[in-house]
């Protein structure tokens, strides 16, 4: 089994939120970093549960949300279920989200570090606002799902921490440096609700993967001391 959540807070219409959207669009972005790892870590989601402590009313709109990011991945039998705290009134929205997946007993989605592994940022890093006014910008599920059946590619969402902090929790024995990583995208802006993710490849593959994530594909070298 494969579980993977994400939490939002302060993020929708209450007058208190610091971020001022649907909650139709709070619950897509939720699930839709919940999902990514789930489908990174060679799962097939089966499941979401939703924790919302946002009031009685927004529970439609949320699921809609959810229910907009399984169609974008052709997801037809996944169950949506969860409660919501109806006690007591909060300030500010707040959501938490679950993606359950099966995984095959065969299936592998590590890979070793090597020299000669390529790797590309798929999307752009946006937080906060910016996922709205530039969502053109921002890695669609359906390329993420594509590129996740490339065999022996590895691929690795990228959230608040940045796409630094990700490629060190990728290969955690290698330690990058910012110094090390040559790209056109920022490497230490927080990616929101993963609104891009790496992809780890081999060379031949590369062809293939640009055609995949077309104007998303930005490329990232590694530059080692000799």
């Amino acid at each position: 089994m494969i579980i993977a959540c994400d939490n939002s807070g302060a993020i929708g219409i209450k007058e208190h939120d610091s971020v001022h959207v649907p909650y139709e669009t709070v619950a897509y972005y939720s699930f839709r970093v919940a999902v990514m790892e789930c489908i990174a870590a060679g799962g097939q989601p089966i499941s979401v549960v939703l924790h919302n402590f946002s009031g009685n009313e927004p529970w439609e709109e949320l699921v809609c949300g959810i229910k907009k990011g399984l169609r974008e991945l052709g997801l037809k039998e996944v169950s949506i279920t969860g409660s919501t705290e109806s006690n007591f009134s909060l300030l500010q929205s707040a959501v938490g989200l679950i993606v359950i997946g099966k995984k095959s007993i065969v299936q592998t989605t590590e890979r070793a570090y090597s020299k000669d592994l390529k790797f590309a940022v798929v999307g752009m890093a946006l937080v906060g606002n910016e996922v709205i006014d530039q969502n053109d910008a921002i890695a669609p599920l359906s390329i993420f799902q594509e590129i996740s059946k490339v065999d022996g590619v590895l691929l690795w969402p990228v959230g608040s921490k940045g796409i630094l902090a990700e490629l060190n929790q990728m290969f955690a024995n290698e330690g990058f440096s910012q110094e090390m990583v040559i790209t056109n995208v920022d490497i230490l802006k927080s990616s929101g609700p993963a609104t891009c993710f790496i992809a780890a490849y081999d060379a031949n593959q590369e062809e293939k993967l640009m055609k995949l994530a077309g104007g998303f594909f930005h490329p990232v070298k590694i530059k080692r001391s000799k």
